[in-house]
């Protein structure tokens, strides 16, 4: 599943780059076999194609079916993407949920609810 992790096996995690690090995260805790999956903005300061890998990593395990996962993200668009179910969460309050569709389709409601705007 993590094929640059393999390359760097002999490495100690210190080692590793940010993206690598975060992939070896990941791999440690799918050895658990969760059933749910909490991610907490894994994309946070990683170089873009290192973010693709990953969210192609995490977008195959949703797609299995075997574990929930739970994603905060602050990169809309990729967020967008994956997610099924959206819950846009200010200052602790849930502002609005549904269909990700729904929210990804109104790019206004987009702009008023996150004050970003889609490409």
């Amino acid at each position: 599943m993590f094929p640059r992790l393999a390359e760097r096996r002999r490495h100690f995690g210190m080692q590793l780059s940010g993206g690598e690090q975060q992939m070896l995260s990941l791999a440690r805790t799918l050895l658990g076999r969760p059933s749910v999956l909490l991610l907490d903005e894994p994309l946070e300061g990683l170089a873009p194609v290192i973010c693709d890998q990953i969210m192609d990593i995490i977008t195959a395990l949703a797609s299995s079916g075997e574990m929930t996962i739970v994603l905060v993200e602050q990169q809309i668009e990729r967020a967008l993407r994956f997610a099924e179910q959206v819950m846009v969460v200010e200052r602790g309050k849930a502002v609005w949920s549904g269909e990700c569709a729904d929210l990804r389709n109104d790019p206004k409601m987009v702009e008023r609810l996150l004050g970003v705007g889609l490409h």
